[in-house]
């Protein structure tokens, strides 16, 4: 599996940029696998779509808000998002830019 398999175009008007007050409406997408048919839920609605086989797994990882631009020395844009810091001055980053960025090269800002 590759981090690439994951990327996609998504609109920026369909990124929730705060939670909402009410957490469980917050939008859910259901895919029936019988039919291949996606439904429109909430959140509140998860209790009734699962069963006793299904295996829910939690993740308590937060989110830093940290997405970076610049550009590379060619002129190249470059958008860089903190994933985690691994020391104070370190920092583990999937970059993505027009073309692919050297080890150590320099980007501004």
């Amino acid at each position: 599996m590759k981090v690439s398999d994951f990327q996609f175009d998504l609109p920026e008007h369909l990124i929730a940029q705060r939670p909402l007050p009410e957490r469980s409406a917050s939008r859910l997408l259901h895919i029936d696998r019988a039919s291949d048919q996606r439904i429109d839920r909430q959140f509140a609605d998860l209790p009734d779509l699962l069963t006793d086989k299904d295996l829910l797994v939690f993740n308590n990882t937060r989110v830093i808000p940290a997405r970076l631009f610049g550009r590379k020395a060619s002129g190249g844009a470059v958008e860089i998002l903190i994933e985690r810091l691994i020391e104070p001055r370190r920092a583990l980053v999937p970059a993505s830019c027009q073309s692919q960025a050297g080890s150590g090269q320099r980007t501004e800002g």
